[in-house]
Order: structure tokens, then sequence, then C-alpha cells
């Protein structure tokens, strides 16, 4: 407080000790009303004016830097940048206001602070095991037997050798091949299986000889990628063998197939086996069967198996070939020896009806190690395949095995039960037969689901619901996937892994459609069974 103030409040309380006994004299007194007013309105007003001539001694020290501060209120406004506060509590100021405050002694921070928050940029998720590593430069490893060969090798087939183990440029290939003699083939079948890295080195992106069959060796990468270091959790180790072998096994033979949408290949070249007959050639599961291009969606079905954890279909990718629909993707599925016989009407390996499908279902057979009595019409089939059948057909809208009528929902004219003119026999639907109901020859109790065409054109009005009639119980292991809301990151994790149906169906933007598709009606589905109150069982029996 200044010398000024201080006197100032002195003289306040004097005059205010004054005036105080004179006040409440006069208002005591004997005096007219009026002249007693006058006296305190008097006081009042000289009052007033002492402290009006005590604040006029005070505001001029405050306003000598107001002039410039109001002339450059605007300027300051447009040049002063904003503060800002990040998330982690640090407040950092501009160059310019550091050295005031040292000065000053006091911080210049305004009354109102200003936050920014950074947007997040939008980009779509990696999923993983789909982003191919950077390669990085390495030396080339070491010969299988070093730079020792063994005396009994001649100088030929050390070239052979290193050509097939170090993959050289194409510059120096035709030099190596300028060098080799006519009879460098000869050498090269006989040590091919020599260059072959040891089983613990492999890498899973190298092509990997499965079943006993020659794959067929090539420059370029396999066309089943697996960029981390395990395949997806899902998938076995004989469905990457199997896989690898479809799509990257060389095409020894092509025979007709008992299927009237396909034909067999046999890959591999064996000499041991008989081909005469198709059962001698594929006896050793190196067969595949090529269907048309229009059933693309088997391979979609086989992935959406294993991620469900049904594990009921055989192995499915997508192969181009030179002799077939003009170089055009078609579907190859692995050929199963042990899939019992069927006949050439239902193409199934037993006879049943709907009716008697039906009646299963009630009886519940096999169901908890029970059983079945004679009477129940039971067949060998356990009662939770039917379950894991349904829920795949519905998603896929499979309709072939247990709807082969087109009963249950609006056929178009491209479906084969209007083209086969069964569409319009749906009055009696109990003796309907049901068709593709394939068993294994040493496994009767479990079902193979094959012939696995979906319809992913079909709107959600008008899908068919018969294909869930009778089906109390569903596997907890499809249901709690499907409430995971992580079916669409492993679809596209696993899809990723054939390189041609990843291509042929546009990429990533073209799988996203197909999978948009099945998680509505999953959505339908999961609605169903609540509505029903079926039960949501552990089927992994």
């Amino acid at each position: 407080m200044s010398f000024l103030d201080q006197t100032c409040q002195i003289i306040n309380w004097f005059i205010c000790s004054l005036c105080a006994p004179c006040l409440l004299r006069l208002w005591s007194g004997r005096c007219l009303r009026t002249r007693r007013n006058l006296i305190v309105g008097a006081a009042c007003v000289i009052y007033l004016g002492f402290l009006v001539s005590q604040v006029g001694h005070v505001l001029p020290q405050h306003r000598l830097g107001l002039p410039k501060a109001n002339s450059r209120n605007l300027q300051d406004g447009i040049q002063t940048p904003f503060l800002e506060i990040p998330l982690d509590g640090t407040l950092s100021f501009h160059d310019s206001e550091r050295p005031q405050m040292g000065m000053n002694g006091t911080s210049p921070l305004p009354n109102v602070v200003y936050i920014t928050l950074r947007s997040k940029r939008s980009k779509p998720a990696n999923i993983r095991g789909t982003v191919k590593p950077k390669r990085r430069k390495k030396q080339a490893d070491p010969l299988r037997y070093g730079n020792n060969f063994p005396a009994a090798v001649p100088e030929q087939e050390k070239i052979l050798v290193q050509k097939s183990l170090h993959r050289i440029s194409n510059s120096m290939s035709t030099k190596w091949a300028a060098a080799v003699p006519g009879k460098s083939k000869q050498y090269q079948e006989e040590y091919r299986e020599k260059a072959v890295p040891p089983k613990g080195k492999r890498h899973w992106r190298s092509v990997v000889v499965g079943r006993d069959a020659k794959v067929q060796a090539r420059a370029q990468e396999s066309n089943i990628r697996i960029y981390s270091e395990r395949p997806p959790s899902w998938l076995s180790k004989e469905d990457v063998l199997s896989m690898r072998l479809l799509a990257d096994s060389k095409i020894d033979n092509i025979q007709e197939a008992p299927s009237q949408h396909g034909v067999l290949l046999v890959f591999g070249q064996t000499t041991a086996i008989n081909r005469s007959t198709k059962e001698g050639v594929c006896s050793q599961g190196n067969c595949g069967l090529m269907k048309r291009p229009l059933d693309m969606s088997e391979v979609f079905a086989f992935h959406m198996d294993r991620i469900l954890g049904l594990n009921r279909t055989l192995p499915t990718i997508s192969r181009k070939s030179e002799f077939f629909q003009d170089d055009q993707p078609c579907p190859v599925i692995l050929w199963d020896p042990a899939l019992a016989e069927t006949d050439n009407e239902t193409h199934s390996s037993l006879k049943l009806t709907w009716g008697a499908y039906k009646q299963q279902l009630k009886q519940k057979c096999w169901q908890n190690g029970r059983v079945p009595k004679a009477e129940w019409g039971c067949t060998e089939v356990h009662h939770h395949e039917w379950s894991k059948m349904a829920l795949l057909d519905f998603l896929l809208q499979i309709y072939h095995r247990l709807d082969r009528n087109c009963c249950g929902f609006k056929p178009r004219k491209e479906d084969s039960c209007v083209q086969n003119g069964l569409s319009l026999k749906c009055s009696d639907q109990d003796n309907i037969d049901l068709t593709h109901i394939i068993q294994r020859k040493d496994d009767p109790r479990h079902l193979v689901f094959i012939d696995n065409k979906g319809f992913f054109d079909r709107s959600e009005d008008n899908l068919d619901f018969k294909i869930l009639q009778g089906i109390n119980e569903f596997p907890e292991s499809a249901v709690s996937m499907l409430k995971s809301q992580h079916l669409r990151e492993k679809l596209l994790q696993s899809l990723f892994l054939d390189r041609t149906f990843w291509d042929s169906q546009g990429g990533r933007q073209g799988i996203e459609k197909l999978i948009d598709v099945i998680e509505r009606r999953a959505k339908i589905l999961l609605t169903y069974i609540n509505a029903h109150g079926a039960k949501v069982l552990p089927m992994n029996e």
C-alpha cells in the first residue's frame, strides 16, 4: 500500500468519526424534519465528493499504459498464437514469452486456455499375417555340402545344386545353361530332393512336398502365401500341406471325374500306381477335383468351415489352368479316397428322405453315447452332425442338401431346382430325398460336406429357413464366433492365404462385400436361435 493510499484512509476514518455524533444529535434533537433531511443530504454530498477525489488520485497511475495496450489489441489477437495444452499435462510456451516471465516473475497465462485435439487418421486395419514383411538382403545360405562337395559328384552336378539353392538371376542362369551339357536334365531330377533345405529350416512360403507327391518347382512364389511365422490357428498342418499340394503341384494327368461338373487332376509323376483306374491313381490322395468357375464359393465355404470350428469340408483352393475356361480361376477340391461310395441319383452314401430326417432329429440318435433302438429308424450319423450342416448351409444358403426342390424360398430361373422342374413338386415334401449326404468308410458317425456352392446374392427377406427346421441345438464354437465380432477379421486373414481367390474377387474390397452378406445372415441366425429357445452346446466329441 502506497503513502497516498494510507493518508486517504486516515482522512476517511477521521471524517466518519466527526460526522457520526453530529448526525445522531440532529436525529434525536428537536428540529424540523425538513431541516434535518437537508443536513443529512449535505453531509452525504460532501462525503461522496471526497470519495470521488480519492479515486481520481489512484486511477491516473494505472491509466498510463492503457492507450498503447488498447491500440494493439487487434494485432495481438492476430499475431499471438493460442496456447496448446497437450494431453499429458505439460504446458509449453512460445519462445518470445519466456523472457517476460523471467523478468516480471509472474505468469502471463490468460484466463481462457484453448485446447486443441489432434484428429485420428482413418486408415484400414492391418490384419495379422496379411502384410508382407520387408525383405532384407542376406548372405546366401551355405550349400548342403558346404564348399566341399563329395568326390563322386561331378562338376556339372555342383552347378545344378547351386542353381536350385541360390536361385540365381536370369543373366547368370543363361551362363549356367550354356555350361551344362544335354544330360543336365537327368541330373537335375536326381538332385532336386537334395536341394530342399532341412525340415527345421523350412519356411511356410516355400513349396512343401506332401502326400508323396512331387511338387512342381517354380521360380515365383507359392499361390498359398503365409507371411507370419505360423499359419492361422484354425488351419491344421494337414490343411496347409493339402492347400499347397493343390495350388503348386504339377498337373501330371487329367481324367474324367464322377461328378458332371468337374474333372479329376492327377498331381505328381508316379510310376508305381496303376493309371488304368481312378481308384489306383488317387489312392494316395494326390488328386484334386477341379470344378467350374461358377463354383468359386466353395473356397469361401472351406475357410468359414474352419473358422467356425466345424471341420467338415475338404481343403479347397482356387487355381488357374491353361487347359480350362480360358485360364479362369477354378476351385480345386482335395480328392479324399476314404469317402464312402455314393449312388448316381442322390450322390449320397445313405438313403434318407425329408420325413426320415425329421424323425432322426426328434430321436437325437447317438447323442451322449446312447445307442438308438431299432424302431427309431436312426442311421449311423451322430445327432450333432445335422446341426453343424444346417448352420453352414443357412449362412451360405446351400439349399440342395436339405431343400432340393426349393420349397423354402422363392427360387430364380438360374437355380437348378427350376431348371430341372423340381420347384413344382413341393406338395409331398416328406418323400423328397436328401442329396450330398456323405460319410467316410472308416468314420460313419461324422459327415463330410461336399458340393458347398453358396449364394451371396440372395436377399435377407428370401432366405431358406426350411434348412433350420427341426434344429434345436447349435454348436457352441460356431455361435460364439458369430457373437464375438471377430468373424470379419479371421475371414480376411484366412482368405488372404489364397492368392488366386483373393485377386479373382477384386482384392480386399470384393472380399469385404462377401463378408457383409455373411454378417447380416449371422445376425438373423442369432435372432432365430434366441426366438426359438435353441440350445448352444459343445459339439467337439
